[in-house]
């Protein structure tokens, strides 16, 4: 992988293809490789970005508790250092969410916006004290609980469970932890999808245990334009269960 200094750590990302940049912002509690099968399928239309996160993957850590939009700022001091003024960005659940903050931040540099399995709703107060309880934890006794109950609600498919499970157990609890904190804190993000004047497009399958559908439909229901793919018998790794309908959902958003 790359790896350049970002405000104050090392962030370490990927890069193929040749076209319009769109930043791939991976998930909790993953990294970029979930992108890996979709990623073929878009390299020939996109310059395609794929960084770990700040505490994840290959990526260095700072102690938390940081922002959602901290993490925003990350891609965008990305995005200056490879002197791309404006680009898509495409989240997977958590992703979605560093999308959205990017887009409350930085609208003038969105060519288009993508949400994977996400939603624009901020936590409800349970949720967020949830959070910040798992965040505690995770310090204190590691991934390891995280990752196998987390594991099976990702997908009914066995053999991505393990490799989802697998991939999670390679995370620092610092880093899980700091993205807990930062997703409880989010801000609702429902009143800013129709101020968007470029092209969204949201992902969503139908078996999807952790962001129900109804979320996605309602966050289309407040765009001006947008699209809404369904997809049928996929929980919630759209990239990695239907990686051709999510690449080709991607690709809508091409000006």
């Amino acid at each position: 992988m790359l790896k350049i200094i970002v405000n104050g750590f090392e962030f370490a990302y990927e890069r193929y293809g040749c076209g319009t940049p769109l930043v791939l912002v991976h998930g909790y509690p993953l990294d970029h490789t979930v992108w890996n099968q979709v990623m073929p399928l878009l390299e020939d239309d996109f310059d395609l970005i794929l960084p770990d996160l700040r505490g994840f993957g290959q990526s260095g850590t700072t102690r938390p508790p940081y922002l959602l939009a901290d993490m925003a700022a990350d891609v965008a001091a990305l995005l200056d250092l490879l002197k791309i003024e404006k680009a898509i960005i495409a989240g997977h659940s958590m992703g979605g969410y560093i999308a959205l903050a990017f887009g409350r931040a930085y609208p003038g540099r969105l060519l288009g916006l993508g949400l994977v399995a996400s939603q624009s709703l901020g936590d409800a107060p349970e949720k967020k004290a949830g959070r910040m309880q798992e965040a505690e934890y995770v310090l204190a006794h590691g991934v390891g609980d995280i990752a196998a109950g987390m594991s099976l609600k990702l997908t009914v498919d066995p053999v991505l469970q393990t490799r989802l499970k697998e991939l999670m157990l390679q995370q620092r609890p610092e880093g899980v932890a700091g993205a807990l904190q930062a997703m409880a804190e989010r801000p609702d993000s429902t009143v800013i999808l129709s101020t968007f004047t470029f092209p969204v497009a949201i992902i969503h399958g139908l078996a999807d245990k952790l962001i129900p559908i109804e979320r996605a439909r309602e966050a289309r229901a407040a765009l001006k334009e947008g699209s809404l793919v369904e997809i049928e018998g996929v929980g919630h790794m759209p990239m990695m269960e239907a990686p051709q309908v999510t690449a080709e959902a991607l690709k809508t958003l091409l000006l």
